[in-house]
């Protein structure tokens, strides 16, 4: 039997927009209300998406959701035609209606925490959407999120699908932004790393004093629990505050891992060396390499400013790991000269690529925030939605597709023009029938 990682790269939406939306997002606050490219947006993700599946990576696409979100609107008393709700919305409550325009399902990282099947009990892949309650923008994804994971893998006997966490701060979940797994191999049981920014039940424990903690430790347990995973193959680990205030909204802003490589920056986690000899523990007889980047050789700030660690770890078909990274990181002179030297050292990671990801970079996610990583074998592959994989000619259909129904700019102001919701539609409708997904759009079902 054969084992892949795949990733899942998220395609981004027809009203990718730059609202400023996310407190302790530097990125997305410093751009607000910018003039955004959708078309180029979507297809600088289609192309780097491309490009890992003409390495040899297993490739897929999950779609976007639909914005802006007007049944959220009218859940929230602005009635009449469509396009009267986006006026009223609009003009009485500017940023409740911008929060329902947000672009930020394009960062799939977030969409949900996925276990493989050889981490788990039952033997099966399980995915549990991510709440993002510490957002109201992203809180209103999960469900469509979920309609979207199941319409991908869509076959109960490999894919075992879970409802969202309770949407209470309690229990804030941002997937797998604060989530990664460690093995030897992607067939291998694996050691699943749970970084966490708070306790929701113990406020005597570290926190944030600045920016919010968005993920707590009683999610992370709850979500090891749903998908039923050992003790012995769990680690949790909590986020440093400090850091947090610098700015690291989620752990991939601080630290990536692939197989036996953890790529961290020295004020990425509290109690760090306690956790990290768990983590060897637990992952068996085999090396973790775990790479520190210090402090004098690139600040937080640079780590922030050109998402070092926001970047993929990928494995090559000669076993050799690359890095894919944003331009950003070649354009940071620290952070540039780190990598250079990063690739002549005794660890896994031989090879930097860097990829132009700018609409993304200014709202606020980098290459890793992209995308979700789902590790399967050969026959769950073969089961997962052909539609939702990417080849040579569902890349050209989807080209096609961003080049007839995508703006070649927007603006905030242009959020509440009915015509961009018609053409939103549009395009999604086509994009379901394209992907093969279904009625996953509340407007299709209504």
């Amino acid at each position: 039997m054969q084992h892949f990682e795949v990733n899942f790269d998220g395609l981004v939406g027809p009203t990718h927009n730059y609202a400023g939306l996310s407190f302790g997002n530097v990125a997305s606050l410093s751009n607000a209300n910018g003039c955004s490219n959708p078309k180029q947006a979507a297809k600088q993700g289609l192309q780097k998406a491309k490009a890992l599946a003409d390495m040899g990576m297993k490739q897929g696409i999950l779609a976007p959701q639909e914005r802006p979100d007007v049944l959220t609107l009218r859940r929230l008393g602005f009635s009449g035609t469509d396009a009267q709700v986006l006026e009223k919305a609009a003009k009485q409550a500017p940023q409740v209606f911008l929060a329902c325009c947000s672009a930020s399902s394009m960062w799939t990282a977030n969409a949900a925490t996925v276990s493989p099947s050889a981490d788990t009990v039952d033997g099966k892949v399980h995915f549990t959407p991510a709440n993002l309650t510490n957002k109201f923008h992203r809180s209103l994804e999960p469900q469509i999120t979920g309609r979207i994971l199941q319409a991908t893998f869509d076959h109960e006997k490999y894919f075992n699908h879970h409802t969202h966490l309770p949407d209470n701060e309690f229990f804030g979940d941002e997937g797998a932004a604060n989530h990664t797994r460690l093995c030897s191999n992607y067939g291998h049981a694996g050691v699943e790393i749970f970084a966490y920014g708070r306790h929701a039940f113990d406020v005597t424990q570290p926190a944030p004093k600045k920016y919010p903690a968005r993920q707590t430790l009683e999610a992370c347990q709850a979500i090891a629990r749903l998908h039923g995973l050992s003790d012995e193959g769990v680690v949790y680990i909590q986020q440093n505050p400090d850091v947090i205030d610098q700015g690291v909204f989620h752990n991939d802003v601080i630290s990536v891992g692939n197989q036996n490589v953890l790529f961290y920056h020295e004020q990425a986690f509290r109690n760090t060396q306690q956790a990290f000899a768990e983590i060897q523990q637990k992952f068996g007889e085999q090396q973790v390499h775990f790479i520190k980047v210090d402090t004098e050789q690139v600040s937080v700030q640079d780590a922030v400013k050109s998402y070092l660690f926001n970047t993929q770890i990928i494995t090559l078909a000669n076993g050799e790991m690359a890095i894919i990274a944003p331009v950003e990181c070649q354009e940071n002179a620290a952070v540039s000269a780190y990598l250079s030297q990063l690739v002549t050292l005794n660890t896994p990671i031989k090879h930097v690529y860097y990829f132009d990801v700018k609409q993304s970079m200014r709202n606020g996610g980098g290459p890793a925030c992209l995308r979700l990583r789902v590790a399967l074998n050969d026959q769950e592959l073969a089961a997962v939605n052909p539609n939702t994989l990417l080849s040579d000619t569902q890349f050209e259909r989807l080209n096609n597709w961003i080049d007839k129904h995508y703006r070649d700019q927007l603006l905030v102001s242009d959020l509440h023009d009915p015509q961009l919701l018609i053409e939103s539609r549009t395009a999604l409708d086509e994009l379901t029938q394209i992907m093969q997904l279904g009625s996953v759009y509340p407007f299709q079902q209504d």
